[in-house]
């Protein structure tokens, strides 16, 4: 067979549907988009239902604040960056565009170099927080990218916004993580649109605080375990057939999922499972040439955390680091630039890269 006749061939098999493909998308199709948004909205209101149980808990137990003395936040970035935060309580899913203090995402002392040329990239939870400062960056750097994001239109186009001004094309798709169907149809629509998929960023999550385990029912138990390790179960997989050769997987770890949380037990859970996935998807993915990492965070000026916890906790959110402050997106930005970037990375797979402000982390 002629080289050229091999390689349309080989194209055709890179974009096309396996038969479980076809028929989760014919399926999911027979009621899109409706059913998109409905499942989307039905998943807003459950979460914002376990958040004003937990809210009306509080009330009743609130918790008690840890004595400090005031100390000097560590500055050794390319700024400075705020030691106090908003005193504020989002409702969730928490909007960005909401926040008194606007998240740092723009990183305007990082210079672009092409590291990512040419690539497309998958963020989910790319809306807003570290989602919306990784997209910045790869833009910057030279990727196409597609936003997968829950609920916030707004700030899926201020993003959006954002990643034309870097002159790459950003896609933007609507949809629940928990939803095996939507995933496959948003790689899909991913791979349509710009023809590959090199880079995908599992970092959506859903993050409710308790006091005690009993407080945790078994449906706030499933919302977390679906959304956190299920929604990136279901995108690897949904990604994994339309990638090739140099195409990475990156997950969004936490700090927590390396020294646990009293006070988050399903979630640390989730992100300690995260770590395991990554390290066995890393093994699993080798013989393809697909590298897989993790970035463990440690506190992050995000809205995940004011539609968490009470006004008066956020205002100290991350004093407790060696840092003395949360970091803002984009101090954790540059570190999903260097495990996608092959000419950075391309040695380095399985990985769980603490970027926590503190020593110590591992």
């Amino acid at each position: 067979m002629p080289a050229q006749r091999i390689r349309r061939a080989a194209r055709r098999r890179a974009t096309s549907l396996t038969r479980t493909e076809r028929h989760a998308m014919k399926t999911a199709e027979k009621s899109r988009p409706d059913t998109v948004k409905q499942n989307a909205d039905a998943t807003v209101a459950r979460q914002r239902a376990f958040q004003a149980q937990q809210d009306e808990q509080d009330q009743l137990k609130p918790a008690g604040e840890k004595g400090s003395k005031e100390e000097k936040a560590v500055q050794a970035g390319a700024r400075e960056q705020p030691r106090t935060l908003a005193r504020q309580h989002l409702q969730k899913p928490g909007v960005e565009a909401d926040l008194a203090l606007a998240p740092r995402f723009q990183a305007p002392d990082y210079k672009g170099s092409g590291k990512l040329q040419d690539m497309v990239a998958i963020i989910t939870g790319g809306d807003s927080g570290i989602g919306r400062a990784v997209a910045v960056l790869y833009a910057r750097e030279g990727a196409d990218v597609a936003i997968v994001y829950l609920h916030s239109d707004e700030d899926a186009k201020e993003t959006c916004r954002h990643v034309e001004a870097e002159g790459r094309r950003c896609l933007l798709l609507r949809g629940d993580v928990r939803d095996s169907a939507f995933c496959i149809d948003a790689v899909q629509k991913t791979v349509n649109a710009y023809g590959r998929l090199d880079v995908l960023v599992n970092n959506a999550a859903f993050q409710e605080h308790a006091a005690s385990i009993e407080d945790i029912s078994d449906e706030r138990l499933e919302e977390t375990l679906q959304t956190n390790i299920g929604g990136y179960f279901h995108m690897a997989r949904a990604a994994v057939p339309k990638m090739r050769a140099k195409a990475c997987i990156i997950n969004t770890g936490s700090v927590v999922g390396l020294k646990g949380s009293p006070r988050l037990l399903d979630y640390a859970t989730t992100k300690g499972a995260i770590h395991a996935f990554t390290k066995s998807l890393a093994q699993n993915l080798i013989s393809k040439n697909i590298r897989v990492n993790a970035v463990a965070p440690g506190p992050v000026w995000t809205p995940l955390n004011p539609a968490d916890s009470q006004a008066e906790q956020v205002e100290k959110f991350g004093q407790d680091t060696d840092m003395k402050r949360a970091a803002q997106p984009e101090e954790l930005s540059p570190a999903y630039v260097f495990l996608a970037s092959p000419v950075m990375s391309g040695y380095i797979n399985g990985i769980v890269l603490p970027v926590t402000g503190s020593v110590g982390a591992i």
